[in-house]
């Protein structure tokens, strides 16, 4: 299987499922969001756990072009250093975090953005298709 397929199949339906759970239970997901920035603790373990899984999407796939292959890329770019921002400062991210999210506006934008990028990619992995390379 296409390392691409793979990664959408993988990634896909995860972001779907988050997306729409902030949806569903918006308020569910704030009382989360404000208990995980209260602990530089565990933003430090996202990151740990989100900085190598980045980096595996970066060495596995590396992809430049204007279709949805690059979305993958990019994801495995931002969790790389969103991963990095939380190991070097966490109270910073912690601080950030408790500043964004109380926001509904950015609840709700995330959430549409999530719905999108998991609809797309699981769209594009679980469709039937033409090998590309």
């Amino acid at each position: 299987m296409l390392t691409s397929v793979y990664l959408a199949r993988l990634i896909g339906p995860v972001l779907l499922a988050v997306g729409i759970g902030l949806f569903v239970r918006p308020a569910a997901f704030n009382e989360l969001a404000n208990e995980f920035a209260k602990s530089s603790a565990l933003i430090f373990l996202s990151g740990i756990l989100m900085m190598p899984a980045g980096l595996a999407i970066l060495l596995s796939h590396r992809v430049i072009g204007a279709d949805w292959r690059m979305l993958i890329t990019l994801i495995g770019l931002g969790l790389f250093a969103l991963g990095a921002w939380r190991i070097i400062a966490p109270d910073w991210a912690a601080g950030v975090g408790r500043h964004r999210m109380p926001r509904e506006g950015t609840r709700k934008v995330a959430a549409a953005v999530l719905l999108i990028l998991g609809a797309i990619l699981t769209v594009a992995g679980y469709w039937p298709q033409t090998p590309t390379p």
